[in-house]
């Protein structure tokens, strides 16, 4: 299976969007929302692998 390793253009305009309001974060609310970002990232890959096992 090909992974595609570009982003969409849509993905890209939400991104600079994203990337604008990071700006106005403090340094606490950037640490915080990473760390949140991270956990996100970890549930997603859990999902897909127990996906994968199913299949």
């Amino acid at each position: 299976m090909e992974v595609p390793a570009q982003l969409t253009l849509e993905q890209q305009f939400k991104l600079k969007i994203l990337q604008e309001q990071v700006k106005e974060l403090s340094k606490e609310q950037a640490q915080e929302y990473l760390m949140e970002v991270f956990r996100q990232m970890m549930v997603k890959d859990n999902l897909v692998k127990q996906l994968l096992k199913k299949a």
